[in-house]
């Protein structure tokens, strides 16, 4: 088994409506595969109210968990210094992505962490994507792997 295996969540809002993107997503999920279990929930989109309350309804399920909000005004991380965050923890990490209208403010407040991927803006569905990529480069880097060169 992996060095660093870490029990992983995503919860994301919305499904992935571009094939393209659905495949890239499965192709890493896969991949991840070989570090641990890499948990995907995926609640129905409606309102950023409405999403909110489903999340939080979602991270009651998994009390003790680090939470950790993918957000345009959270901290960025270089892959290595990600790769080290997810080193430091000692539980099962969740991670939250929104949906087109991002997250409520009080899935915001609930966590204990947010995160940028960029201070740009992505679709939902390229968050999804480029988030498990840079997760999967993150977990090989620990595990001593040549994904990230």
């Amino acid at each position: 088994m992996a060095k660093y295996e870490r029990l992983v969540k995503l919860v994301a809002i919305g499904k992935m409506r571009d094939r393209l993107f659905e495949s890239r997503c499965q192709e890493f999920v896969t991949r991840l595969s070989s570090y641990g279990r890499c948990d995907i929930v995926v609640l129905p989109d409606s309102n950023v109210a409405n999403e909110g309350k489903a999340i939080l309804r979602e991270l009651d399920r998994d009390k003790g968990a680090l939470v950790v909000a993918l957000t345009e005004e959270g901290r960025e991380f270089t892959t290595a210094e990600f790769s080290g965050f997810i080193e430091k923890v000692d539980r099962r990490i969740i991670f939250i992505i929104g949906g087109p209208f991002g997250l409520d403010p009080a899935v915001k407040s609930r966590a204990d962490q947010l995160m940028a991927l960029s201070k740009m803006t992505f679709t939902h569905e390229m968050a999804r994507m480029i988030f498990l990529e840079q997760l999967y480069r993150a977990l090989n880097l620990l595990n001593g792997g040549s994904y990230h060169h």
